[in-house]
């Protein structure tokens, strides 16, 4: 293992000399990708530097333990090795995760698709809830939010929102997202003070580049265009601003109308499109790899339960991983930063397991 590392290590540092020479300088696609590359590598050649002095530092006190008689120093001596074997142990532990293979869109901005499900016009303020959740996580995170499509529900709820979220690594920490979430709560509209149990689905996209899916415009898709309209068939548009587009080989359908620009909708349809086409090709791929599918924290099917939202006992519970937080409202204030992290571990642990096992 160690002999790779240092392979890694010198890859690392000749890329670091990539990135300021001037000829990469002058091609930024290049740059990024061979940025991203080095980035990457980080964290690991750091642990294994971290982990060879910890070596030598053992060495060098184990051949003072044999030069000295002065028991004060012998103490501190073996105190140092102590603390340097238990270091070791943990960066042993550190290099093992940040071995298992990244997911290749990791770095990748996303698309969130939120609907709601059963529970009527509860089911679509949850899906508000949701979508308020993921604003303001992006915003303690640092990524960016840009709408896309959204269908309100004329009371405050959501039908179906659709958005961007932009940042590096943003797919890395909202893939896990994808599937039904389920809340459980009296309605304020429920006299009784009967709990009620509604659904929204969220589905959680990579966003495509051009190298990722080939999708040619003058044979792959249909584009219709027509006037948009509002809630209850107000604000209806006196242009063709509206834009839908099929892709012909799959069936996949996305319109946007968002915008009054008609360019703006079809681009923003076109990146959406992308995102969707990619998602089957990857869907695919995984039903080749079944096993590596089972190494998976959930399957990333929408039609999948993963969490419950509880009002009455104020918690959030995510069934693939059976973890409890009881913080709800703070959750839906963005707080998810523990859920989601529990849930990469978690995901790191049984693909390890997996690489183990083969």
């Amino acid at each position: 293992m160690f002999e790779k590392l240092e392979s890694t290590k010198e890859h690392y540092y000749d890329l670091e000399k990539q990135l300021a020479s001037p000829d990469l300088l002058a091609d930024m696609d290049k740059w990024q990708q061979v940025n991203r590359e080095y980035v990457g590598l980080k964290d690991l050649v750091k642990a294994y530097e971290e982990y060879r002095e910890n070596e030598d530092r053992i060495s060098e006190n184990k051949e003072m333990l044999e030069a000295t008689e002065d028991q004060e120093f012998l103490d501190l001596l073996h105190e140092e090795i102590h603390e340097s074997e238990k270091r070791l142990e943990e960066l042993e532990e550190k290099i093992t995760f940040l071995l298992i293979p990244k997911d290749p869109n990791d770095h990748k901005n996303v698309f969130v698709e939120i609907r709601a499900g059963a529970g009527g016009d509860e089911a679509g303020l949850f899906a508000g809830e949701l979508y308020r959740m993921y604003q303001m996580y992006a915003s303690k995170s640092g990524f960016k939010i840009e709408e896309i499509e959204f269908s309100d529900q004329g009371i405050g709820g959501v039908k179906e929102v659709i958005f961007m979220v932009k940042g590096e690594g943003a797919y890395s920490k909202l893939k896990y997202e994808s599937g039904v979430h389920r809340v459980q709560r009296v309605p304020q509209t429920e006299t009784s003070g009967r709990i009620h149990t509604s659904t929204a689905t969220v589905a959680v996209l990579p966003e495509a580049e051009d190298v990722d899916v080939q999708i040619n415009e003058s044979t792959d898709i249909r584009i219709d265009y027509y006037r948009a309209s509002g809630a209850g068939g107000q604000h209806v548009n006196t242009t063709d601003s509206a834009v839908r587009i099929t892709h012909l080989p799959t069936g996949i359908v996305v319109a946007v109308q968002d915008e009054k620009s008609q360019h703006k909708n079809k681009d923003k349809a076109m990146k959406i499109l992308r995102a969707r086409v990619y998602e089957a090709e990857l869907e695919e791929q995984q039903k080749a790899l079944s096993e590596d599918r089972k190494s998976q924290v959930g399957t990333g099917d929408r039609s999948e339960k993963i969490r419950t939202y509880n009002f009455p006992q104020s918690r959030v519970t995510d069934h693939r991983i059976n973890k409890t937080i009881h913080q709800l409202q703070d959750f839906l204030d963005g707080d998810i930063e523990e859920m989601i992290d529990a849930l990469i571990l978690e995901d790191q642990t049984k693909k390890l397991e997996l690489s183990q096992e083969k």
